[in-house]
């Protein structure tokens, strides 16, 4: 008798559960409907991270002038390696006014948001003086990182961005040259969506020949500017310092002076909703104290893009 009056108990509870459970699915399945329709989509699944990262040719092509009897590192150090390899093999005592046309073919890897890894060859044909130009050669290689040491992410401090290479001549030219190069940047957006900021960094290049009859002293860099990028993807940097740069001595050539004087460099950069950069112009003027000109153009060439 006892079982008999036990299991209708049980039975009315299991039902009665059962149906405010009923309720309260139904209830939160209500709740998530009327949040979806007010625009709040929380429980929406994260979208997915990409599985690899963006690979890509950084196609540079870089046009620069130089006065006669002065050297100019500026903002990229590679150029520089082609011009000292240019003049050791010219077999005169001063350096002629030159210009340069160099292709820089670095592969660059994304890792993630915060680090990018690169390297590759530097070619140039050059014309110093009155010489023709010089016929398409290889003449060195670069790998560098670069890095954000901390992101402003809306916060009060400031992007800290760190990016360093080595660079390492291999042409047939009478002095094997290294540069060390890196630049440590600061940048402060002044919006949400880090579309305008401002900037301010420093450079410092050395510069090591291979032979005890040749030295280039080191330069330096400091600087300030900002950035503006509108709606439409189109974004314009300025950076506008002094560079000061400690002199050299090449062989038989007269010794290049030193000089501080200033620097100006312009980036105008097309990029898509993911801050991908799909073309850049780069423009340098550079005093030495005469101005020296450089214009780059970039075409990254993407195998991977995310």
């Amino acid at each position: 008798m006892r079982f008999a009056h036990t299991r209708p108990a049980r039975t009315g509870r299991r039902l009665a559960l059962g149906i405010l459970m009923s309720l309260c699915c139904s209830g939160l399945a209500s709740g998530q409907n009327n949040s979806k329709d007010n625009g709040e989509d929380e429980d929406a699944p994260a979208k997915p991270k990409p599985v690899l990262p963006n690979i890509y040719l950084d196609l540079r092509t870089i046009y620069t002038t130089l006065p006669a009897g002065t050297l100019s590192i500026g903002f990229s150090a590679p150029p520089l390696l082609s011009t000292l390899s240019n003049l050791t093999s010219l077999g005169t005592l001063s350096s002629p006014a030159s210009r340069s046309i160099n292709l820089d073919i670095p592969v660059t890897v994304d890792v993630n948001e915060q680090l990018s890894v690169y390297g590759g060859v530097s070619g140039a044909s050059s014309q110093s003086g009155s010489l023709p130009w010089s016929s398409f050669d290889i003449y060195g290689f670069t790998v560098g990182f670069q890095a954000d040491l901390y992101q402003q992410n809306g916060g009060m401090f400031p992007t800290v961005t760190i990016q360093s290479n080595a660079s390492r001549s291999i042409s047939d030219a009478p002095l094997a040259t290294t540069s060390y190069n890196t630049i440590l940047e600061f940048g402060y957006a002044l919006n949400p969506d880090e579309t305008r900021g401002l900037l301010a960094g420093a450079q410092y290049t050395k510069i090591i020949v291979d032979s005890i009859f040749a030295e280039v002293k080191p330069g330096y860099v400091g600087y300030v500017g900002g950035y503006y990028q509108w709606d439409n993807n189109w974004k314009l940097t300025g950076r506008f310092g002094v560079q000061s740069f400690g002199g050299a001595q090449l062989l038989n050539l007269t010794p290049f002076p030193a000089f501080t004087q200033p620097i100006v460099r312009l980036d105008l950069d097309r990029m898509d909703d993911n801050d991908n950069r799909l073309f850049g112009v780069t423009a340098q003027i550079a005093w030495t104290p005469k101005p020296s000109y450089q214009l780059t153009v970039r075409t990254p060439l993407y195998a991977i893009k995310n």
